[in-house]
């Protein structure tokens, strides 16, 4: 089992910046990937951004093109930690975002049913 704890969620206005964190603990060292997804409220929640590594080496990630160019993902090995930077925030960007790890290999990243891990969730609102 993987544990992902999120924190970082809050208000902010449009235009500004939000960071969001992840940490993992438990059997962490089967997790091939590591991503954000996020749910509105009446809509199907959806992939904004992963990313994958072996080892020390971390790939590139994948987004969402809706996020492209705003948000940016990293993560910290030593701290088994994903983050979520997020700039020039929109009011369509508000959601309820939910971190989640998985254990299978392979691409595309944004495939939310091989997420076998999620997190409880941390509420973005963006005013406008």
């Amino acid at each position: 089992q993987v544990r992902l704890v999120e924190s970082g969620g809050g208000l902010v206005q449009a235009g500004g910046s939000l960071s969001l964190s992840c940490a993992a603990s438990g059997r962490t060292f089967s997790t091939y990937a590591m991503g954000w997804f996020r749910q509105a409220p009446g809509k199907e929640r959806e992939f904004v951004a992963a990313i994958t590594w072996t080892g020390g080496i971390t790939y590139p990630a994948d987004y969402a093109d809706s996020v492209k160019g705003r948000f940016t993902i990293s993560r910290d090995n030593a701290k088994i930690t994903v983050y979520l930077r997020m700039n020039s925030l929109k009011p369509e960007d508000t959601a309820v975002y939910y971190c989640a790890a998985r254990e299978a290999r392979g691409r595309p990243l944004y495939e939310r049913g091989l997420y076998s891990y999620w997190g409880q969730g941390t509420q973005v609102t963006v005013s406008s």
